[in-house]
C-alpha cells in the first residue's frame, strides 16, 4: 500500500494510493481510522490491515491539484545515520564505523516532492545526498533487532540536502546546524507499506541532478541495515510513530568529485529508489 499526507480543506489529511492518479481518504473511507498518518501509524499492523480494506473500498477522487505533503508532515524525530555505505566509505578514504554514527535535523527542514529546497544565503557548499527513509510504525524502547523491522511501517525516498561549509568548516563541525537548515529534509512522495516493498537491503538508489545520474548504488551496500539502526538507536531514545531513520547516502555527493560538484539555482535533484519511487525537489536561492 502507498499512503500519502495531503492539504484539504479540512485540515491535513491521509490517503491511500490508487492507481490511476487517484486518492482515497482513509478516513472517510472508514471512520474508525485516523485522519493523520501518525496516529494511523500508532495502530501497527492492524490499522494499516484496516487502512489496506478501505484503500479497496472507499471512493477515490483524483489527485490532480491536490497539495502533497511529506508522507509524515510532522515527525517527532528525524534520525540521520553517516558514512553508512561500503562504497561510500571507500569514496571518502575513511575506514567504516564500528558503530552507527547518528545525527539528527530540525523538523523544519521537512519538505514534501517538488517543493524548493532553498540555498541559504549564509552557505555557498549546499551538496547532495540521496537516502532511504525508514519510517517507524509501532515504537518502543530496547527493541532487539530480530524484532526491529516489526517496528517499521514502510520506506520513503529521502534527500539529505547538507551544507558542507557548515558541517566541516566550523568550529567543532556544525553538524545538526549544517544539516538542519529550512527545506534540508525533502522525503516522499508516498510512504510505501514495507510489505509491498519486501526486502528493504537490496535495493537500487540513484540521484540524478538535472538528469544526470550523480549517485548509483544498492542499499545492499549499507554498513548497517535498517534492523541493526533501529535497534540500536531504540537504546538511548523511545521511538515513536512516525519517526524517520535516513539510513545514509551512497557514493558519488558533490563534495567528493574533482572538481566538487554543488547545488544551485535552477537545478533539478531527483532521487530514485526501485519499488518506493521518484522524489523531485526543484533548487532555489534564499
Amino acid at each position: 500500500m502507498r499512503l500519502v499526507s495531503y492539504q484539504s480543506a479540512n485540515g491535513v489529511r491521509v490517503a491511500a494510493v490508487r492507481p490511476g492518479n487517484q486518492y482515497v481518504d482513509l478516513n472517510e473511507a472508514d471512520s474508525t481510522l485516523p485522519s493523520t498518518m501518525c496516529k494511523l501509524l500508532a495502530l501497527g499492523a492492524d490499522g494499516l490491515k484496516r487502512a489496506a480494506a478501505a484503500a479497496n473500498s472507499g471512493k477515490s477522487f483524483s489527485a490532480a491539484g491536490v497539495k502533497l505533503l511529506a508522507p509524515v508532515p510532522r515527525p517527532e524525530k528525524i534520525l540521520c545515520i553517516g558514512l553508512n555505505y561500503s562504497d561510500h566509505a571507500r569514496e571518502t578514504g575513511k575506514e567504516p564505523p564500528p558503530e552507527p554514527v547518528v545525527f539528527s535535523k530540525f523538523v523544519t527542514a521537512v519538505r514534501a516532492h517538488n517543493d524548493p529546497i532553498v540555498l541559504p544565503k549564509v552557505s555557498n557548499k549546499v551538496d547532495y545526498e540521496a537516502e532511504l527513509v525508514a519510517v517507524i510504525g509501532t515504537g518502543g524502547r530496547h527493541i532487539a533487532k530480530d524484532k526491529a523491522l516489526d517496528h517499521v511501517a514502510g520506506y520513503c525516498c529521502g534527500h539529505d540536502v547538507s551544507a558542507r561549509d557548515w558541517q566541516q568548516q566550523k568550529p567543532g563541525g556544525q553538524w545538526l546546524l549544517g544539516k538542519s537548515f529550512d527545506s534540508f529534509a525533502p522525503f516522499g512522495p508516498e510512504l510505501v507499506t514495507a510489505d509491498e516493498v519486501g526486502n528493504a537491503g537490496d535495493l537500487s538508489i540513484q540521484l540524478r541532478l538535472n538528469g544526470e545520474t550523480m549517485q548509483n548504488s544498492r542499499t545492499s551496500q549499507l554498513i548497517f541495515d535498517v534492523a541493526h539502526l533501529v535497534s540500536y538507536i531504540s537504546q538511548v531514545v523511545t521511538l515513536s510513530p512516525g519517526d524517520l531513520i535516513f539510513t545514509g547516502t551512497p557514493p558519488g555527493v558533490g563534495a567528493a568529485r574533482k572538481p566538487p560538484v554543488f547545488l544551485k539555482p535552477g537545478d533539478v535533484a531527483e532521487v530514485e529508489i526501485e519499488r518506493i519511487g521518484t522524489l523531485r525537489n526543484p533548487v532555489v536561492a534564499e
